[in-house]
């Protein structure tokens, strides 16, 4: 077997960006929980693989498929730009574990005010350090836009939470299991464009086709922003529309009327179940680079703008 050659782009996906395919291949190696089992050090040998790769420094025996690996492996744990590990949690591997418990929970507990401002509080905090964790080199978060956008999208979420709920008293028990979710769509339309409001100001990058930065778009970021609001509520529909019909049905029966205490847990797993599917896919439902016409932007033709993940 010959060395491996060193025309590979591991900048790029491994699969083609243009079809849903491949954007969902992508995703769902990205957000695989798995990643998260990895120790430090196989972490630290698929760093040192794919940057001894980019520096043109091939490990001997070293596969295509070993190189992948490494590159999503070293994707999913250090940060593109900085190169500094993210926190655990923060992690694009940690979305289906940690949004399946807040989000199995937010379902879970929606009868009481205190629980309701609880979980929302706690989805919230989640999507902070996951804002702040997975934040563009170009566009950095400061403390000051950190700290506005968790305590506005806070306040949206709880308030959209308390004010269904009391709207919904005297409708059937069913209707109320849905507040949690406007109540995390409303917190979505606040966060994300609060979180990346620099983008709307300056824009984002204008590249050629060969990657060449050539100016700004604004229009290209309020269409990005956009996409990214619509795929993070397309992202929440299965996970808490789906589980509330079937735990409605459910807890009508003997067995779990006898076994109240396993309404959480299996909440939690029919929430995992759906997000498995539902964040790779809804992550893939926009491309990440698109043409776009150069009157919207600060640059000349021919021009690509290139969204940040969802």
């Amino acid at each position: 077997m010959g060395e491996l050659p060193l025309d590979i782009n591991i900048q790029e996906p491994r699969w083609d960006q243009s079809t849903f395919m491949g954007r969902a291949r992508h995703f769902f190696t990205v957000t695989d929980p798995r990643n998260l089992l990895l120790s430090g050090a196989q972490l630290e040998a698929s760093r040192n693989i794919v940057q001894n790769y980019r520096a043109g420094v091939v490990s001997p025996g070293l596969t295509e498929d070993q190189l992948w690996r490494a590159k999503y492996v070293y994707d999913s744990a250090f940060h593109p730009d900085t190169g500094e590990k993210v926190v655990l949690i923060g992690r694009m591997s940690a979305q289906v574990p940690m949004n399946m418990t807040i989000t199995g929970c937010m379902l879970t507990f929606y009868r009481q005010t205190p629980t309701v401002v609880f979980w929302q509080w706690v989805n919230q905090s989640f999507n902070a350090v996951v804002n702040y964790s997975n934040r563009s080199g170009d566009a950095p978060i400061t403390v000051r836009q950190l700290g506005t956008a968790y305590v506005s999208a806070t306040t949206g979420a709880v308030a959209t939470a308390l004010g269904l709920k009391s709207l919904t008293k005297h409708l059937p028990p069913l209707v109320s299991r849905f507040v949690p979710f406007a109540a995390v769509a409303a917190a979505n339309c606040i966060n994300i464009p609060l979180m990346r409001q620099r983008e709307l100001q300056v824009g984002i990058p204008v590249t050629d086709e060969a990657g060449q930065r050539l100016g700004h778009s604004v229009a290209a970021a309020k269409q990005g922003i956009f996409q990214v609001v619509v795929s993070r509520i397309c992202m929440a529909i299965p996970a808490m529309a789906i589980p509330p019909v079937i735990m409605d049905t459910l807890e009508k029966k003997d067995f779990l009327k006898r076994r109240p205490w396993l309404g959480a847990p299996l909440q939690v797993g029919l929430v995992g179940f759906c997000l498995v599917f539902a964040t790779p896919l809804c992550c893939a439902l926009f491309p990440q680079r698109r043409k776009i016409s150069p009157e919207l932007t600060t640059a000349s033709p021919p021009l690509f703008a290139e969204e940040a993940w969802p």
